[in-house]
């Protein structure tokens, strides 16, 4: 049987895209010619692959069964064709996209651009924001090229992932304005109004931890960005625990006040979270280890 490889982009684009109109644009062809390019794929396959719902072209289960080795398959092609020698980011003259919460842009987003801007004068990063439920989707539909986040929560075996540290939990306050000593014992602490940021709005780890030990906490505002945060804590008897290294940025330029909770919260890892076609592009592997070097280096990690 002759097998048209052409045909292995198609079913990528609509696999990332879950439509067919998007995969056309992406691939910078008609619809119809995507279209005829999945009919040819199903009869070859003898399976819809695609199955159109109300959200889009949901998989069936023997196109998400292909779909990592047709990935790995075009990634490993990809690489092969690339001109012998070296990876120079100098030689970079694009835009990277790049996936992150802005506790994460606080934190590291200078140190990455400080290093793009050395070793990649030509290039640029868009910062989009994202977190751990919406990083896949975007990664597949090539809105991000990479996602920094913690507890990624993938359901495709196409996307990879590694921890490149962890971090931690502060209370960031104003501590002229509140009238309880610093650092905080656990009835100041529950006694306090709190802002949370919560990608939800409604509850978050504090709220966990604090049911396990019998107590609760009074949310006077919830937010869903930690930029904001200064604007509401200056001046004012309230408190917000957040990741340790957006608590330490946001201290560094607002006077705040940084201190431990007075309960036990953990740590967690942070990860990059990427496609597998782009594991083996020398440009991404740079990207990667840039990402790894910046949040390490930051001041506030």
């Amino acid at each position: 049987m002759r097998i048209d490889l052409n045909l292995a982009t198609t079913f990528l684009a609509i696999w990332r895209h879950r439509n067919v109109s998007r995969a056309a644009h992406a691939l910078n062809l008609s619809q119809s010619a995507v279209s005829g390019g999945l009919a040819r794929l199903r009869e070859q396959l003898a399976d819809p692959l695609f199955v159109r719902t109300r959200s889009g072209m949901e998989p069936t289960p023997r196109a998400a069964q292909i779909a990592p080795i047709l990935e790995t398959a075009v990634a490993q092609m990809h690489q092969a064709m690339i001109p012998a020698g070296r990876f120079e980011p100098r030689s970079m003259d694009r835009t990277i996209p790049v996936g992150m919460s802005d506790d994460y842009m606080l934190a590291c987003g200078p140190a990455l651009l400080r290093r793009v801007a050395a070793q990649a004068p030509n290039a640029s990063i868009i910062f989009r924001q994202c977190n751990s439920q919406t990083a896949e989707a975007m990664l597949e539909a090539g809105e991000i090229e990479i996602a920094m986040v913690a507890a990624p929560q993938l359901k495709s075996r196409t996307m990879l992932h590694e921890a490149i540290g962890s971090s931690d939990y502060l209370c960031l306050a104003d501590a002229t304005a509140i009238d309880a000593p610093f650092p905080l014992g656990l009835d100041a602490y529950v006694a306090l109004p709190h802002v949370l940021v919560s990608y939800s709005g409604r509850s978050g780890i504090v709220d966990q931890v604090l049911q396990s030990l019998g107590r609760k906490r009074k949310i006077m505002a919830a937010l869903t960005q930690f930029a904001a945060l200064p604007t509401f804590l200056t001046g004012a008897q309230a408190i917000c625990t957040l990741p340790s290294h957006a608590a330490i940025a946001l201290a560094r330029t607002s006077g705040l006040r940084t201190c431990a909770p007075p309960m036990d919260m953990g740590r967690y890892d942070v990860r990059l979270v990427w496609r597998s076609d782009k594991h083996a592009d020398a440009a991404h592997q740079w990207l990667r280890k840039s990402m790894t070097e910046a949040w390490n280096a930051s001041p506030a990690c």
